[in-house]
């Protein structure tokens, strides 16, 4: 299971799921505290901003950041949960989300895992850039980013609330 969440609840969401896993997708200079009862290889902090075009100043996701992810991913042996977040809950991780479940369940629908993101998370909004670069290192032939599109831009909030993405749904 993939619990998704903002950067406020990481501490009470590792407590309330036990995940033993961790996946930090911050902007440089936004600290994140590991909680203690996540090892530290089990912590992969990716540091990046939330933007699909580059600019000057920011770290774009690119293919080096979308790599690390996928490896982190399949090393994950799924015993226990994997909790994945980012500043607000919103993009960065909910694209990370999608991204990790589509490549441990490969011949899920990308339209199916796309609605049941959007239904368990109305302001999802995934950041269309990691999209994109995982729709290519997955051979996903443009099926992941046309999915992402298709579900549009989540409901407005400063927040995304907690929520759980079954892999195998």
């Amino acid at each position: 299971m993939i619990h998704v969440c903002p950067l406020s609840k990481i501490e009470e969401t590792v407590a309330r799921t036990g995940a033993e896993r961790l996946l930090s997708l911050l902007a440089a200079g936004t600290e994140v505290v590991r909680p203690a009862s996540i090892l530290a290889e089990n912590h992969l902090h990716l540091v990046m901003h939330d933007i699909a075009v580059a600019q000057d100043g920011m770290t774009m996701p690119g293919e080096e950041h979308v790599r690390a992810l996928l490896d982190f991913a399949y090393r994950w042996d799924r015993a226990k949960p994997m909790v994945v977040h980012c500043y607000a809950g919103i993009s960065r991780s909910t694209a990370s989300a999608y991204i990790i479940a589509a490549a441990l369940a490969p011949k899920r629908d990308e339209v199916e895992l796309a609605k049941t993101l959007r239904f368990l998370s109305p302001s999802a909004t995934p950041n269309s850039r990691l999209i994109a670069v995982a729709d290519t290192l997955l051979g996903r032939d443009g099926r992941m980013i046309a999915a992402i599109e298709a579900i549009g831009r989540g409901a407005d909030a400063f927040e995304g609330t907690p929520f759980e993405l079954d892999i195998q749904a």
